[in-house]
C-alpha cells in the first residue's frame, strides 16, 4: 500500500533553557528553545515526525512564526504524495515556497522518519550506516568572563566531553583574554573552538586571530560575510570553520574552489532537513572538508535527526557534534539519543525511533487534510 499523506498535523511547545541565559555575539540572548513539530500520517497507518526550532528571531533568516505559517502554505500541496519518495517532495515543497528552507525543515525530517519506519531501518542507515559505536560531543560555553567560561570548560570536561564551543565575538581584548582562558582549562587531545557567529568586523578579528596564534585554537565565523572570512582565513594558520557563509551548495562549491575553510558547521534547518544537509555533507567530505553535524537549535526530535546524520558521517570527518536537547528543561518525546559521558548514539531502531510525549505537545495548533 502506498504511504501517500492524509494529514498533518503541527505544534508548538516552548521549553526552558535548564542552564539559564544562552548569549552570544551581538547581545543575542534566549532562555527557551521555541519549537514546531510537525507530525505526518499516511494512507497505510504510518506516522513520522519532524521538528524545526530558530534560534530566536535574530540569528538566522529564520524566526518560530515564519515556519508555522510556511508549513501551513506548504503542507496542503504534499497530500496525496508519497511521504517515501523524498525528492519528490521536497521538489514539491520548493514549488509551494521559493526559499525559506527553514520552513521545509520538519516535514523532510517528518518524512525520513515514515522512510526508516517502512523500510525497517534506522534513518542512520538510509543516510549512510554507522561509523563507530557512538558519537563523540562538544558542548558550548555562553558568553560569559573568562574566568567563568574557563570553569565551565573544567565542569563539562568532567562530564566527559573533550571538544568546546567558546562564544565569542564581542570586544576583542575581552574575546582574547575569554580564549587565553579556556585554553588553560583544556587537555592534550581536546579540541578548542573559538565561535563569533560572524560577531568581528575583519581588523577585529585580525587582531584576535593574531594574538592567539600560538594557541591551539579553532576559528568559526569570524566575521558576516563571506568574503570578509576569506580575508581573516588567509590570514591565520589556526584551523578554520565556516558556519552562517554556507548555506547553500552553490556556497560550498565556491568555497571549496576558494580554499576557504577547514571545517563547515551544517545545521539541518539552515538546508531544510537531512536530505540537503545529507548532500552538502558528502560533497564537503569528498573534498576533504571535515563537518560539524547540528542544528540551529532543538528538542528531542531533531537530536534524534541530528545523531542520525552524525553517526552516517565517518569519523575523520567528524569535526564535532552537539544534540541541544541537553540543555532543556524537560523532554518531548521518549526514546531520543541523549548525551552521557560526552557521547551519544544513534538509535538502532526503524525511523528516527522517537515518540513524543503527548502531553508535552497538548493540542496541535492545526492540522491538514
Amino acid at each position: 500500500m502506498t504511504s501517500a499523506i492524509v494529514k498533518i498535523s503541527v505544534y508548538a511547545v516552548q521549553v526552558p533553557l535548564k542552564e539559564g541565559v544562552y548569549t552570544m555575539s551581538g547581545g543575542r540572548a534566549l532562555d527557551a528553545f521555541d519549537t514546531t513539530i510537525a507530525r505526518i500520517e499516511t494512507k497505510d497507518g504510518l506516522v513520522g515526525w519532524g521538528e524545526v526550532t530558530p534560534l530566536g528571531n535574530n540569528y538566522l533568516p529564520s524566526y518560530t512564526a515564519g515556519a508555522r505559517t510556511g508549513i501551513k502554505e506548504i503542507a496542503p500541496r504534499l497530500l496525496g504524495l508519497d511521504a517515501t519518495e523524498l525528492a519528490r517532495i521536497n521538489g514539491e515543497m520548493d514549488l509551494a515556497l521559493k526559499g525559506h528552507p527553514y520552513v521545509k525543515t520538519a516535514l523532510d525530517i517528518a518524512c525520513w522518519d515514515i522512510l526508516g519506519r517502512k523500510a525497517g531501518l534506522p534513518v542512520a542507515t538510509l543516510l549512510g550506516g554507522r561509523f563507530g559505536k557512538t558519537i563523540k560531543l562538544y558542548r558550548s560555553i555562553t558568553k560569559d568572563t573568562p574566568a567563568a567560561m574557563a570553569r565551565r570548560i573544567k565542569e563539562f570536561r568532567a562530564q566527559g566531553y573533550r571538544t568546546f564551543q567558546l562564544k565569542v565575538g564581542g570586544e576583542p581584548d575581552l574575546d582574547i583574554a575569554r580564549i587565553r582562558a579556556t585554553a588553560k582549562a583544556v587537555k592534550p587531545g581536546d579540541r578548542l573552538v573559538a565561535d563569533a557567529n560572524g560577531g568581528w568586523l575583519p581588523h577585529e578579528a585580525a587582531r584576535v586571530v593574531d594574538a592567539v596564534r600560538d594557541l591551539d585554537v579553532a576559528i568559526e565565523q569570524p566575521c558576516q560575510s563571506y568574503e570578509e572570512n576569506l580575508t581573516i582565513r588567509r590570514r591565520t594558520a589556526r584551523p578554520f570553520v565556516l558556519d552562517e557563509s554556507i548555506d547553500s551548495l552553490g556556497a560550498l562549491q565556491r568555497a571549496i574552489a576558494d580554499g576557504a575553510m577547514d571545517a563547515i558547521n551544517i545545521k539541518l534547518s539552515k538546508f531544510g532537513g537531512l536530505s540537503r544537509a545529507r548532500v552538502i555533507r558528502d560533497v564537503a567530505n569528498a573534498n576533504g572538508i571535515a563537518t560539524t553535524i547540528e542544528d540551529t537549535a532543538c528538542t528531542d526530535i531533531t537530536a534524534a535527526a541530528v545523531a542520525a546524520l552524525a553517526h552516517s558521517t565517518p569519523e575523520a570527518l567528524r569535526f564535532s557534534v552537539t544534540l541541544a536537547n541537553v540543555k532543556l528543561a524537560f523532554r518531548t518525546a521518549t526514546g531520543a539519543p541523549f548525551p552521557k559521558n560526552g557521547e551519544a548514539a544513534s538509535l538502532p531502531v526503524p525511523g528516527l525511533g522517537v515518540e513524543p510525549i503527548m502531553k508535552v505537545l497538548g493540542r496541535p495548533l492545526y492540522e491538514v487534510k
